[in-house]
């Protein structure tokens, strides 16, 4: 004797087998998520590595062409233009050192020229110069306030210019600036050096020049995130961020003593003063400019 059954075949799952399936990718994804975020910043963290050796690089060929290093910012006079005011950084100098020698050549330095030559607004307006960008900043690609409808590429990194008086305990420096001490908000400043290597005026340092030796001095910085104040708002901190990658300097002085009437600010160029990294404390917006050198408008 045989027993049949007819029992029809089941199809597809139930809804607990579902929900379970689910729950499984779900767990999954979320085991995954975290490497993938660990390999996507160390991937990040290299490539702001890299573009601190390509700067470091174009600033050595710069060297081997003209003789010194760049001027960390200077007002675009002779021997390096006309044009005066607020004139061009050490990130323009390099440009054709680091493959934008097509941008380069759309800047002029002559008549108003520099940061407020509506040209080299035009020239710079959407460029991209990957070597200025670090991936893994929260504060953005594109410079807040220049030129009204331009998009002018903000710089993460900074030349350093040294580092200001009692940085360090039993620290001197008689090569520096102090700007209009106790001003908040714009247009101060604070304390600029001409102790580094990178340093704002007229472009006379040369590698020989460098007492200490090239490998104990800082050439270049990244510099771009948020401070917290004390009432604990975020406020954007980069010498790079605010008025985008070209401007540099008032004059071609270079301190002492050489501040467009207490307007010691270095664009693109930052004095050392306080420990890396340190964020939080400062004071609320808009800052002060003269006795802590963080302010509105570096």
């Amino acid at each position: 004797m045989f027993l049949s059954c007819n029992r029809q075949k089941r199809m597809g799952f139930t809804l607990i087998e579902l929900l379970v399936v689910i729950a499984i990718i779900a767990i999954l994804i979320g085991l995954l998520l975290p490497a993938i975020q660990k390999v996507r910043e160390a991937s990040n963290k290299m490539s702001c590595s890299n573009n601190l050796k390509q700067i470091g690089l174009a600033v050595h060929a710069f060297h081997n062409v003209n003789g010194t290093l760049p001027a960390g910012g200077i007002s675009d006079s002779p021997p390096i233009g006309t044009g005066g005011g607020w004139g061009s950084a050490w990130t323009v100098w390099i440009l054709p050192y680091i493959e934008q020698q097509n941008l380069f050549n759309k800047f002029i330095f002559t008549g108003n020229s520099g940061w407020g030559n509506a040209n080299n607004y035009t020239a710079s307006s959407n460029a991209k110069i990957p070597t200025y960008l670090c991936p893994s900043s929260p504060v953005g690609n594109v410079a807040p306030s220049p030129f009204s409808g331009t998009n002018i590429p903000s710089n993460h990194y900074v030349g350093v210019t040294g580092a200001a008086p009692n940085a360090a305990i039993g620290f001197t420096e008689a090569r520096s600036n102090q700007g209009n001490t106790g001003t908040a908000g714009c247009c101060s400043g604070g304390i600029s050096s001409a102790g580094g290597a990178l340093v704002p005026g007229t472009p006379s340092i040369t590698l020989a020049n460098i007492a200490d030796g090239t490998s104990n001095v800082i050439l270049v910085s990244e510099q771009n995130d948020y401070l917290t104040t004390v009432n604990n708002s975020r406020v954007i901190w980069g010498a790079g961020l605010l008025h985008g990658f070209m401007i540099g300097w008032y004059t071609t002085g270079t301190p002492p003593n050489a501040c467009n009437n207490g307007d010691c600010r270095t664009f693109q160029m930052t004095t050392i003063r306080y420990s890396i990294n340190q964020k939080s404390g400062w004071t609320n917006a808009p800052g002060n400019c003269g006795t802590q050198g963080v302010c509105d408008n570096m």
